[in-house]
């Protein structure tokens, strides 16, 4: 009979690398701290709260509205679908 030593055979638990890609699915959670909560809201306030990125944020606005104008205009038959030329023959 062979007595087999799970404890120290124990593998080594995975470690962060960032140059590597990570998954994970909407349901799974991150906890941060009071601390780090605070500095995530504070940097991203700091961030939207510059005249730049006012500019971006209406701009993206803008391009919102212009989306949703195009796609109206082709569910009514005003702007058709461009077919893609055949580039093969070339």
């Amino acid at each position: 009979m062979e007595i087999v030593k799970d404890q120290e055979q124990q593998a080594t638990p995975p470690s962060y690398d960032p140059n590597k890609k990570y998954r994970w699915s909407e349901d799974d959670l991150f906890v941060v701290s009071g601390g780090e909560f605070g500095v995530l809201l504070n940097a991203l306030r700091a961030v939207l709260n510059t005249p730049e990125s006012q500019r971006i944020l209406l701009a993206d606005k803008a391009n919102q509205i212009v989306e949703q104008a195009l796609a109206r205009a082709v569910e009514n038959g005003v702007v058709k679908e461009v077919p893609e030329e055949d580039k093969s023959s070339l």
